[in-house]
């Protein structure tokens, strides 16, 4: 089975990149993680665990784990398979440097190579409000396949807690990359009661 990637960029949301890490790894899924030295410095200002603890809890589970800077990732070639790749949280930056063909780490040289090669890259932008120019690299890049996913919950659903939120949007992600199940039930719009 290919391995999905998961790269976390320096904007906020860092608890929908670890629920995105844990129900992949739940599911039975490969999982390898590339984190940017921003996402570093976010995790530490968000989320109630150190991301050093998070990181040893992921890799024990089998999370292939890599450094921005480290190009000599297999993530960082082409010609690795994988089963898609998800940005989550993508901040505006990544954004930009993805529609660019920036690979200045690794993070932006994977989205790079998904996009090359036509495999499946969602990116999960945390910016609001957005500007002409946000707007401008989304299109640019949805118009190469790449699919971009709002961060926004779904109120009908009627979530009680922030945990349903997370796990709503995590979901719509997962689903937007191909993961078969990953939405739970109790998202999916039914219609009229």
């Amino acid at each position: 089975m290919n391995p999905y990637v998961l790269g976390i960029s320096g904007a906020s949301g860092m608890a929908l990149a670890r629920r995105a890490v844990d129900l992949l790894v739940e599911r039975g899924h490969p999982v390898i993680v590339t984190v940017s030295q921003n996402a570093r410095r976010v995790w530490r200002q968000e989320a109630d665990e150190p991301f050093d603890q998070v990181l040893s809890r992921w890799q024990a589970a089998g999370v292939r784990c890599y450094q921005p800077f480290e190009f000599d990732a297999p993530i960082a070639s082409g010609s690795f398979p994988i089963a898609g790749m998800l940005v989550l949280p993508c901040s505006v930056g990544t954004v930009g440097a993805i529609a660019a063909g920036l690979s200045t780490n690794l993070l932006q040289r994977a989205a790079d190579c998904a996009i090359k090669e036509g495999r499946r890259l969602v990116l999960v932008p945390r910016e609001s409000p957005l500007s002409a120019i946000h707007l401008e690299n989304m299109l640019k890049l949805s118009r190469l396949g790449v699919r971009i996913v709002l961060p926004v919950p779904a109120f009908y659903t009627r979530p009680r807690t922030l945990d349903e939120v997370v796990d709503q949007i995590v979901g719509r992600a997962l689903e937007a990359l191909g993961v078969p199940d990953a939405l739970d039930a109790r998202f999916v719009y039914r219609g009229e009661p």
